[in-house]
């Protein structure tokens, strides 16, 4: 690929950021409608949580397929292809007639989301060649993912209360259908030297262990957490899980290689993702509810009361990223758990009449948690893997994330419904939501135990013999040249 122009590079940067802003305003936008979802659609607390967990769950089951896709197709062709899944989704979800058909085309959606940032994170590492303007493009990428935590819910709640729901949907058409136009103009194709194969089955595992284990844990207070159906779902789960393992062992280009876990900072930040975004997601399905189920608060006033949760995540990520350079991934970490865990106990004891400044000292607390957790979980992740794996360890986190997003509203929410039985108001709320709090705190205490274990010097020696291993596996110079012919 020939080499851009300054101007042209920084063209690139702002179209894939534009991707970045509609899948993360939509993650956000989203919490916000779900009071207006419940009344206008009857949704009951389950057909809430499919609203929030049937996104993520297909962009979890297909981030990795989409970008070794992208990897042999051609990184534009997929972007521009995700952006057009997207904005059909987009203006499908804003036209469905129920509850059913919503959940449908939310995971339409997903489809395309999946095929947007980690292609768009490619394309721009292969844009910006010079060490230096990649930092500063990956900065700038971590900037406008707090921007998009933060303008969600404020411009979601605008418009849900001015024009209702669906309006939630339609602001991703005019940015997504832009987004297309100058991709055909600005960004140039690129491929892999050495693209991995398809894994269709591994892929298969991926999807039948996800969608049975979170439908397992949504429909178990109705069914019952020992019922036949729920202990089914969750054996088929398991089984998908242990064969994923055993068949990726055996494949020369694996969909996830079980290699990466014999690291031990690999498979904690794995494990860290899981917690900390399973939290974060908790965290904001139990507050939308909260705020305006309990409070009464209106949708714009919701979504401005979680403005410290954005502010955070700009503020302390970049802070994070470089004591993470510079000391390593301990101390975020550290931080990381505590805040969650004190923002735990903070949120606890709210009840319908806390005090306001109460539940936004909560909000602060854990925006300091969440804002240091991001970097050091892609940096544990890709801590010393030969740079022909970087890319896969760095897509493992990023599945790892969404896997946390869809198991925490899948957990949060049955608890609270265990509870409650439905979607309540008043104290019926608080009283069933004190357990969801609780795990928030223990999500936290895993956190803070990982940040510890995972960067010794012992920690470090396993990641050293994992990416040694790679070395050997690696094909020769002469192979791959013959793959890319």
């Amino acid at each position: 690929m020939p080499e851009l122009s300054q101007r042209r590079r920084m063209l690139v940067l702002a179209i894939c950021c534009m991707s970045l802003l509609i899948v993360g305003m939509d993650n956000t936008i989203v919490n916000v409608a779900l009071k207006s979802l419940h009344v206008d659609l009857h949704a009951s607390l389950s057909d809430l949580q499919w609203t929030i967990d049937a996104y993520t769950l297909v962009l979890a089951s297909l981030l990795m397929l989409s970008g070794s896709t992208a990897d042999r197709v051609g990184r534009r062709r997929s972007f521009q292809t995700g952006l057009a899944i997207f904005t059909l989704g987009s203006l499908l979800c804003s036209l469905a007639p129920g509850l059913g058909w919503l959940v449908a085309f939310r995971m339409v959606q997903a489809v395309g989301g999946s095929m947007l940032n980690p292609v768009a994170m490619s394309i721009i590492t292969n844009v910006f060649t010079d060490a230096k303007e990649r930092a500063f493009a990956i900065g700038v990428w971590g900037g406008v993912v707090g921007i998009s935590i933060g303008l969600g819910p404020i411009v979601g709640g605008a418009l849900i209360d001015s024009v209702g729901w669906r309006g939630i949907f339609w602001i991703n058409i005019p940015i997504g259908i832009a987004a297309i136009v100058l991709a055909a103009l600005f960004v140039p194709e690129s491929k892999a030297v050495r693209p991995r194969r398809p894994d269709i089955l591994g892929q298969s595992f991926v999807i039948v262990m996800l969608a049975t284990l979170t439908y397992a844990i949504i429909e178990a207070p109705k069914r019952g957490w020992v019922s036949a159906p729920t202990l089914g779902l969750i054996a088929v789960a398991i089984v998908a899980a242990v064969a994923l393992v055993a068949y990726e062992n055996r494949r020369v280009d694996p969909l996830i290689s079980p290699k990466f876990f014999r690291s031990v900072p690999f498979a904690g930040a794995t494990i860290t993702a899981v917690a900390g975004f399973g939290a974060y997601s908790g965290m904001l399905f139990i507050n939308t509810l909260y705020l305006q189920n309990v409070r009464g608060y209106s949708a714009l006033e919701a979504g401005v009361c979680t403005l410290p949760l954005a502010l955070g995540t700009l503020v302390l990520a970049p802070i994070s990223g470089r004591i993470v350079g510079s000391r390593g991934a301990r101390v975020p970490l550290l931080v990381a758990g505590l805040g969650f865990m004190a923002a735990g106990f903070v949120l606890v004891a709210i009840s319908p009449h806390s005090p306001l400044i109460q539940l936004l000292l909560g909000y602060v607390i854990f925006s300091v948690g969440f804002g240091m957790l991001n970097p050091p979980i892609t940096n544990s992740a890709v801590s010393g893997m030969p740079r022909h794996q970087a890319g896969v360890a760095a897509a493992v986190a990023s599945t790892s994330r969404q896997v946390g997003a869809t198991l925490g509203v899948a957990i949060v929410g049955s608890v609270i419904n265990s509870g409650s039985g439905a979607v309540q108001s008043g104290t019926a709320f608080t009283d069933a939501s004190r357990p969801a709090w609780w795990i928030v705190v223990g999500c936290g205490a895993a956190i803070a135990v990982l940040g510890i274990v995972t960067t010794g010097r012992w920690a470090r020696r396993t990641a050293e013999r994992a990416a040694e291993q790679f070395e050997e596996d690696a094909p020769a110079p002469a192979a791959v040249a013959a793959g890319s012919a």
